[in-house]
């Protein structure tokens, strides 16, 4: 099994390093790309619609408000670097990976 490195905990904030497949038929973790998080979502990559979707699906999956998601990197890339504030839970696709 590879390593997770796709992550890392900065004072109690989760910094995920994340490839995003846009136009999926469904919003999921979809486990490594390379040394990043591969998550699918629906929405395309147009006028914003994919990174608005990718922090809609973060937030509800690690239990915070879509305002404690930022994207911090890559807003017009497939590569991209979220930072969740103060997660109240781990996703269970992520649990055994993410500590």
């Amino acid at each position: 099994m590879v390593s997770a490195q796709y992550y890392q905990w900065q004072d109690g904030d989760l910094v995920l390093f994340c490839h995003i497949q846009p136009k999926a038929s469904a919003n999921e973790f979809a486990g490594q790309h390379g040394d990043r998080l591969k998550i699918r979502i629906t929405a395309a990559a147009t006028d914003g619609k994919a990174n608005a979707g990718l922090i809609a699906f973060v937030a509800a999956a690690f239990g915070v408000s879509k305002q404690r998601v930022s994207l911090s990197a890559g807003s017009q890339s497939r590569q991209k670097t979220l930072k969740i504030q103060a997660p109240t839970s781990i996703p269970e696709a992520l649990a055994d990976n993410v500590k």
